[in-house]
């Protein structure tokens, strides 16, 4: 029971991601008036498709991916149309009852001839669909809690060793260690990464920004001998209003990201070890781990993936969305597209380093398994 609640979770977070994913590169490309050939979920053979107004629309078997075809060819006449895999070969053949025939009328004009801002704007679409999808997952948690976490400390574990050395009850918590906080989830980020169970912090009180540089926090030791900081404070809760729920959701998408983006500079630093990079099997895997906690720890998880795949494809990496933004940054520069055939050999080079760091990333996550 508990392996079929993971299969039926993991499709439906990798379907929903992936949906709002392609979606937003779909709403962007109609919007901008750019013609979309095919919009498909999932990868492989199709299980259902259809045809409507120019637009082919497909759900595949493998819910891996997604794509968007939009179309970078001139318009041709209906009966000189072909599928791109027939392309310059044959004529098309009638329709089948197996598959949907590619679309006679094709509505909208070609990608090369948008402007380069709308070109951009379709690319960045995807993520900024991704961000928009966990800013409204992280708001319908927070709408579920009693109240909302604050940064202000409330009071102190007795002989606290944070109270002795700076930190005062109805300080609010402003940075940590030069980083900023903008969920009581960063303060506990960054103790994690502090040096000797020592921190610098930066809090509002009485309406003043202080400094106090070298708070100290007590220990634990474990059973097994390691020894772990202890956090000797808690901390108010914010009443829910609408205001406070919108701050709230911003707030803890901002957390999210950064901490994503702070895992990229660790692994590139080599603070990260390649050997903890988690493939589709560990994402599987994690989201198996969730389903047993509850609703609120999967959802929570869902939001972490989605803007994870945001900011994931806007790197600037061949065969991404953030590789193509970059050769359009170029074009805008210059004036001057990157010649199609570098475009190509870049992306097909990306493409398949991604195929290998999948298949290394899998190896991975099964040896961790097994």
């Amino acid at each position: 029971m508990a392996g079929l609640l993971t299969l039926v979770a993991s499709i439906l977070v990798f379907g929903v991601v992936i949906l709002v994913h392609e979606l937003g590169h779909y709403l962007a490309a109609k919007r901008c008036g750019i013609r979309v050939d095919e919009f498909s979920i999932g990868m492989g053979p199709a299980l259902w498709q259809t045809e409507k107004n120019g637009t082919r629309y497909a759900v595949r078997l493998l819910p891996i991916g997604g794509y968007n075809l939009l179309g970078d060819v001139e318009h041709t006449e209906p009966e000189e149309m072909v599928a791109p895999a027939d392309a310059g070969a044959v004529p098309p053949k009638a329709p089948s009852a197996k598959a949907a025939p590619w679309p006679a009328v094709m509505a909208g004009k070609p990608l090369s001839e948008a402007g380069v801002g709308q070109r951009i704007f379709v690319f960045a679409a995807g993520a900024l669909m991704n961000f928009v999808l966990g800013f409204c997952i992280l708001f319908g948690l927070l709408c579920s809690q009693e109240s909302i976490t604050s940064k202000m400390i409330y009071g102190f574990t007795e002989d606290a060793l944070c109270a002795q050395t700076g930190l005062k009850a109805g300080d609010e918590i402003v940075k940590v260690n030069g980083s900023y906080c903008f969920v009581a989830e960063d303060v506990l980020y960054e103790l994690q990464r502090a040096n000797n169970y020592t921190a610098d912090f930066t809090v509002l009180r009485d309406g003043q920004k202080v400094e106090l540089p070298g708070v100290q926090f007590g220990t634990t030791t474990a059973e097994d001998g390691t020894t772990s900081m202890v956090l000797e404070f808690t901390v108010y809760g914010i009443a829910k209003t609408p205001l406070s729920l919108l701050r709230g959701a911003t707030n803890y998408t901002l957390y999210y990201a950064r901490t994503i983006i702070r895992s990229f500079v660790d692994l590139a630093r080599g603070r990260v070890s390649v050997n903890d990079l988690s493939g589709p099997v560990g994402i599987v895997s994690a989201i198996g781990q969730a389903v047993q906690y509850g609703l609120a720890d999967l959802l929570r998880l869902a939001a972490l993936i989605t803007i994870n795949l945001g900011i994931f494809n806007l790197l600037p990496l061949p065969a991404l969305d953030g590789g193509r933004l970059l050769f359009l940054a170029v074009e805008g520069a210059t004036g001057h597209p990157v010649p199609e055939r570098v475009q190509m050999a870049v992306n097909a080079l990306g493409m398949v380093l991604l195929m290998m760091l999948m298949v290394f990333t899998t190896m991975q996550d099964f040896t961790r398994l097994f």
